[in-house]
């Protein structure tokens, strides 16, 4: 007797093994497909230096003769990737090297030992540096969190240099579509006293202009969000912006008009950013997750809705602690999903793993999560791949190739509990692999169990090797788990519907 195992895509780990059956409840490197579940690609190295420091922020870009430039922000250089070599863009002056890990934002037990009296908050926020990117035409805008910004000018051979009249401290940095920069949470125009709400931009095609007062005609302009908190990255959305707070979300809306720039409007609250890079846009759509770690979505000219994630709680309780600030929202446009890199307590204080959504398609609502070190990430395009960095500076590309630059390429997915038979003990003898485009051996691993909670019985793994027709061995019980992985060089595999060879043996 065949029984498929046909299991929805995505994966469930937050119900109980049994009770989310038959589902996937725990997975590294694999995606959903068409309903079906595959291993991601692989990545190859982008050069053989690595960068110096510890990347938080990448960006891409083309200059006017269609040259592929990306920007690498560390937290102690500005480097660049051009005609395949690395250059030094730091600037030469006005920038301060920063701290690799957080220890948290302003109020009581944050800061260095000592920070603040017995029983007193810090003054001070204590982040890992990270970086806003952004082109100003051919040119690089770059601005290392609470820093000014900083322009480089398309010559390998200069470094960046700061912005004439710009802000001195700056949170995030951003470039509307409009040509103006705007510097959101920075110093105010008068008294130059720092305000974690205040947004100020230039005026429009002159980035060195950032007076209000200089006459009736000037376009920069000074707004002040309301609700307290602090401002904490932004995005481009169309013509509009987005921008977070840490308690809220607001929309800016541009008017042109002299009396009128811009305007700021609240469209979420209780829905703040977790840190500056862990927001991301699909076409008209953010995802991001916020400071409670709850993700959330917001299209322009609705809503903020809550995205429900079968997977959440694991992410929750291991976040390792004040290192939010490295969560590191990304896009997969070829497979329509989004990423989420985060430090896991599990592995340490530093981006080591990822959860993943696919966001339309047949496959639209499927969590899946994977076991990687990237500091940051960037979709393709301009580039023609992905781009990920790890914590030892090296750079990648993504989706490119079927292994872990040369090395084995780890995998797995493995099921929650599944009855075979409602009612009565099976032997399973045997499975007949369902398996399309495999390099590399599979291997498969299966237990059972006469109880949702009774002891667990592991059998002797079995290699499933490309075309094998079936594989045979024995395995009795009522509920049974299949797990299915790789590690290899190449690794590749798309899973279809695996058959259970099984016999029942009445009840029990």
């Amino acid at each position: 007797m065949r029984v498929p195992l046909d299991i929805p895509p995505g994966i469930n780990s937050d119900d109980t093994a049994f009770a989310s059956s038959p589902a996937w409840v725990d997975g590294s490197n694999v995606r959903f497909r068409l309903g079906r579940a595959q291993t991601i690609g692989g990545w190859e190295s982008l050069v053989s230096t690595a960068l110096t420091g510890v990347c938080r922020s990448a960006f891409p870009w083309t200059d006017n003769v269609a040259t592929l430039n990306i920007a690498f922000g560390t937290h102690s250089k500005l480097e660049l990737f051009q005609g395949g070599a690395l250059y030094d863009l730091t600037p030469a002056s006005g920038f301060t090297a920063g701290a690799v890990d957080g220890s948290g934002s302003a109020g009581f037990g944050t800061g260095a030992y000592g920070i603040g009296g017995y029983g007193s908050p810090s003054a001070t926020d204590y982040f890992p540096l990270t970086w806003s990117l952004a082109a100003w035409g051919q040119k690089l805008l770059a601005c290392p969190r609470n820093q000014t910004i900083f322009e480089w000018s398309n010559n390998t051979a200069s470094k960046a240099a700061a912005v004439t009249n710009a802000p001195a401290n700056v949170t995030y940095m951003l470039v509307a579509p409009t040509r103006q920069v705007f510097a959101l949470g920075c110093n105010q125009e008068s008294g130059g006293v720092f305000n974690p709400t205040c947004i100020r931009h230039c005026s429009v095609g002159d980035n060195t202009d950032w007076t209000t007062t200089s006459s009736s005609a000037s376009t920069a302009r000074e707004y002040v969000l309301p609700g307290g908190g602090r401002i904490v990255a932004g995005r481009i959305v169309g013509r509009s912006i987005l921008v977070w707070t840490s308690h809220g979300l607001f929309l800016g809306t541009y008017y042109g008009q002299i009396g009128k720039v811009w305007s700021f409007d609240k469209v979420g609250d209780k829905c703040g950013l977790a840190g500056p890079n862990a927001a991301v846009i699909v076409g008209s759509t953010a995802f991001w997750v916020s400071p409670d770690r709850q993700f959330h979505s917001y299209v322009l000219g609705g809503s903020v809705n809550s995205v429900d994630c079968p997977i959440r709680e694991a992410f929750a309780d291991n976040l390792a602690a004040s290192q939010a600030d490295k969560i590191v929202a990304s896009s997969t446009a070829e497979f329509n999903e989004i990423r989420f890199d985060y430090p896991d307590a599990r592995d340490g204080y530093e981006n080591s793993r990822y959860l993943a959504l696919a966001v339309a398609g047949p496959d639209a609502g499927a969590w899946y999560t994977g076991q990687m070190a990237r500091t940051a990430m960037v979709d393709a395009g301009p580039s023609s791949y992905p781009c990920g960095v790890t914590v030892d500076g090296m750079v990648y590309w993504h989706e490119r190739g079927t292994s872990a630059d040369g090395s084995p390429l780890t995998w797995f997915i493995e099921s929650a509990d599944i009855f075979l038979d409602q009612n009565k003990v099976a032997l399973v003898k045997g499975v007949w692999p369902d398996i399309a485009s495999q390099m590399g051996p599979v291997y498969l691993d299966v237990s059972s169990r006469m109880y949702p909670q009774g002891d667990a019985t592991a059998y002797p793994q079995i290699t499933l090797t490309p075309s094998q027709d079936k594989a045979d061995f024995k395995a009795s019980g009522r509920l049974f788990r299949f797990r299915i992985s790789g590690n290899s060089s190449p690794s590749q595999a798309r899973l279809g519907l695996l058959g259970a060879d099984l016999k029942l043996r009445g009840r029990k």
